[in-house]
């Protein structure tokens, strides 16, 4: 690498910074200055130039500069900044120095820009690269983490009395949510050893022949390991689509609310709810 170009960098890494923050200014990052504070963008910003222009005087395969390209990237996936954030980035650093290096450069000549075009291409292409694999790698990553997270929340199993567990369910119901809240019922039944097992339908938007295949799967695979299945939450227009469907329910017990839902399951596990009487009244 040019040695003039070295030093012209190494002196001038806060110019190049504001230049480079100016120039990205006018680029698509606008959303990304619009949802974060300044100084977390700037921070950001200077960690990324940072590490690109320490490339120039170290080995880009070094492990020093992969982990710092590792840890900005991170950064970056972690806040859900896109990609052309560090793509437009690493072009615009190239466009910042070549600028700069060329105005100050007293052998200024076509042959020695074109010469020097190739040299930013050998340092910047590979790093470029880089960029574009391990920004997926991390997003897919985080995706996957993301993915597991939802899903363990996705089917909760809440003991709420003794022997009586709730599941309430949000959201639509596709086939892999559906194993999973099988899973999750089965497992839970038997470690609450629960008798009960409501599941609440209230925030589920929609309920199809699929859905309704799948509860009554579930309601009968809590039958087979020695439990009740009670189904709550059945809004109105749920009935009616039900209804309209043809799906047949008569194997599971259902309400129109979980409070009656709870209800019912106490009075299965012969118990109920009194109320007690007041300290007027006595």
């Amino acid at each position: 690498m040019n040695e003039q170009l070295i030093k012209y960098i190494q002196n001038h890494k806060l110019d190049i910074l504001n230049n480079w923050l100016e120039v990205m200014r006018t680029s698509e990052t606008e959303r990304i200055q619009n949802i974060v504070s300044e100084s977390l963008y700037v921070n950001v910003s200077s960690d990324f130039v940072d590490t690109i222009l320490s490339s120039i005087s170290n080995d880009k395969d070094s492990a020093l500069f992969v982990e710092r390209l590792d840890d900005v990237i991170e950064k970056v996936v972690r806040l859900g900044w896109p990609l052309t954030y560090l793509t437009q980035g690493v072009r615009n650093i190239g466009q910042v120095v070549f600028e700069g290096f060329v105005s100050e450069s007293s052998s200024r000549n076509d042959k020695v820009e074109t010469e020097l075009l190739y040299e930013f291409d050998g340092w910047l292409g590979p790093i470029y690269n880089q960029v574009v694999e391990k920004y997926g790698n991390s997003w897919e990553n985080t995706i996957m983490l993301q993915r597991v997270a939802l899903q363990e929340l996705s089917a909760p199993l809440i003991p709420v009395f003794d022997k009586i567990t709730v599941m309430p369910l949000v959201g639509t119901i596709d086939t892999d949510r559906a194993k999973k809240i099988m899973e999750n019922l089965l497992q839970g039944v038997v470690k609450h050893r629960s008798e009960v097992v409501l599941i609440d339908i209230t925030g589920v938007p929609v309920v199809d022949t699929m859905v309704a295949h799948h509860i009554i799967q579930a309601a009968e695979a809590v039958r087979l390991v020695g439990a009740k299945c009670l189904l709550v939450g059945i809004r109105p227009e749920i009935a009616q689509t039900i209804v309209n469907l043809g799906i047949d329910l008569n194997q599971i017990i259902t309400k129109n609310s979980l409070k009656k839902g709870i209800e019912k399951a106490l009075e299965i596990t012969n118990r109920k709810i009194v109320h007690a009487e007041s300290e007027e009244s006595l």
